[in-house]
């Protein structure tokens, strides 16, 4: 099974990063500057981005961003030049986007849960010569004998007097943009790190342009979609799924400072909300609202979700309350420019196991421990290879040696690839569970837990066994009350014995995450052994 022809632009192979040949979209913009210009050439007048009050069309945000580039330049900055943003979903974070498009900048995404040896570390890796940040972050920012790379500062607040952002924006428009090629890096985005120091990876701009055009052709999106941003910005799924899928199809982005189910509700319904990607999760919390019922969402056709299974009873209570919503898996990485496969609306109740098909270019294949592609629906790891897979690691190339092969991205997850197309994610490599030579994946064990009403989310995790060397432990966010016990039963019901849980950790705190919002299964390991 493949996406439907007629729903995609055409292709063409083409030559990538020297030695990759791989699929492109024939007719696409040069580079995000480009989508823009067409975004602003189509739909000068309508909606771009929304954030509280302030509402912005095309034609404004394309000079406001035209102003900031103005700003960047009397700063100094050159083409090439990295630019580090520290900043929340906030208005400020896609003009910056725009402008540093515009003069052919190197965005640095930083997540403001980062702490200050971390933001350290990345604007000394990247070599940033500015840091934009929130003004309530700055405590947090390391010393300038620290970071001497970095030669200036920008705080943005709503208190002109905490802000220097003005600096920057308050400019006469920059007159016509850099000149930038397709291949060169739009973005840094730095990997989790949940082992060793994390890795800088190199968002070129055809990167962003490929996945963008993935999102639109394949979920349909047009100048009359609206979609909110309420996950993170400055992670991959905020800046591609959200921001620059936004751009590519003209439409408008509603930002949301943070998520707040009940307030998120109320803007969806407010804004006649089409379009979201968030993680299961956060649909869940939707659905527990005591007045889920009374929000007009009628308009909300198309909700990506990924990172985790979704609950079938939240498929199908979504479904019941918005006919018209079709829930798509979207399976995908920062290496891989956000998506690497999308699952049709149509088919996600009939799939529910699969993260989908891969998108309109890609190749996935299962490979074995000695690099061999095995056969349809064996397990092995996951390579992926696509126009949205980047070019490497920003300065460290042993990484991008090791993590790399002829155009395909080692993406350490295990998974398989069946006769029709669709892909299945079973677990990370370092997190299968080998119990007494039985291999037991998280990601279902998992996924029978998120079916429990009480349960919220949870995390497999493995605890060490002199017997059998490793037992299943699950760690439980639960919405209600609710024994061990119960919920070891529903599990014996759906799953093989030696995949059931044996012990159990039952709160109501959320699980811990890293700045990119993954579980931090390390540290639960942690936990659960010193405990």
């Amino acid at each position: 099974m493949d996406w439907s022809q007629s729903l995609i632009p055409p292709m063409r192979l083409e030559t990538r990063f020297g030695d990759r040949v791989v699929p492109a979209f024939a007719d696409r913009p040069a580079n995000i500057w480009a989508m823009i210009a067409d975004a602003c050439a189509r739909n000068a007048d309508g909606e771009a981005l929304i954030c509280g009050n302030i509402r912005l069309s095309w034609r404004q945000a394309m000079d406001q961003a035209a102003r900031i580039a103005s700003g960047l330049r009397k700063l100094g900055l050159q083409r090439g030049d990295r630019v580090a943003i520290l900043l929340g979903n906030r208005i400020e974070f896609p003009l910056l986007l725009f402008a540093a498009a515009h003069e052919g900048l190197v965005t640095v995404l930083l997540s403001t849960r980062q702490q200050k040896p971390e933001i350290a570390y990345v604007l000394t890796d990247c070599g940033a010569r500015i840091l934009i940040h929130e003004a309530a972050l700055a405590e947090r920012l390391p010393d300038a004998r620290d970071v001497p790379d970095v030669i200036h500062r920008i705080a943005v607040d709503e208190d002109p007097q905490l802000s220097r952002f003005a600096v920057v924006a308050d400019n006469a428009p920059a007159s016509a943009p850099v000149e930038v090629g397709e291949e060169d890096t739009a973005m840094i985005l730095y990997t989790s790190g949940t082992t060793g120091k994390p890795k800088g990876a190199m968002l070129a701009h055809c990167n962003i342009v490929h996945s963008s055009m993935v999102f639109v052709s394949c979920l349909q999106l047009t100048a009359a979609d609206r979609s909110i941003a309420a996950v993170p910005l400055g992670h991959v799924t905020g800046v591609v799924a959200n921001i620059t899928t936004m751009i590519r199809c003209g439409g408008a982005l509603i930002i949301m400072p943070e998520f707040k189910a009940a307030e998120y509700l109320k803007l969806a319904a407010r804004e006649r909300v089409t379009y979201t990607v968030m993680v299961p999760a956060m649909y869940n919390l939707c659905l527990l609202q005591p007045d889920f019922e009374n929000y007009d969402l009628s308009s909300w056709r198309i909700g990506g979700f990924g990172g985790a299974p979704m609950p079938v009873a939240a498929i199908e209570r979504l479904t019941a309350k918005i006919p018209g919503l079709k829930l798509a898996n979207c399976y995908g990485a920062t290496e891989t420019t956000s998506p690497s496969t999308i699952m049709p609306g149509e088919l996600t109740a009939s799939h529910i196991d699969s993260v989908g098909l891969p998108c309109p270019g890609a190749q996935i294949i299962a490979m074995s421990a000695v690099g061999c592609e095995l056969p349809p629906g064996e397990i092995g790891e996951l390579w992926i290879q696509s126009a949205s897979v980047i070019k490497g690691y920003w300065n460290n190339p042993k990484a991008t040696a090791e993590s790399f092969t002829g155009g395909f991205w080692h993406s350490g997850d295990l998974g398989s690839v069946d006769v029709d197309g669709f892909v299945r994610v079973f677990d990370r490599q370092k997190d299968m569970i080998n119990r007494g030579g039985l291999k037991i994946y998280s990601a279902e064990v998992e996924s029978v837990l998120a079916g429990h009403p009480a349960v919220v989310e949870s995390a497999i995790i493995a605890k060490p066994c002199p017997v059998l060397g490793e037992r299943v432990h699950a760690v439980v966010v639960a919405r209600t009350q609710i024994g061990s016990d119960d919920l070891r039963a529903w599990c014996a019901e759906r799953l093989s014995d030696y995949k059931v849980p044996e012990t159990m950790t039952v709160t109501a705190e959320p699980l811990p995450r890293n700045a990119n919002g993954k579980v931090l299964k390390r540290q639960l390991r942690e936990l659960v052994v010193g405990a």
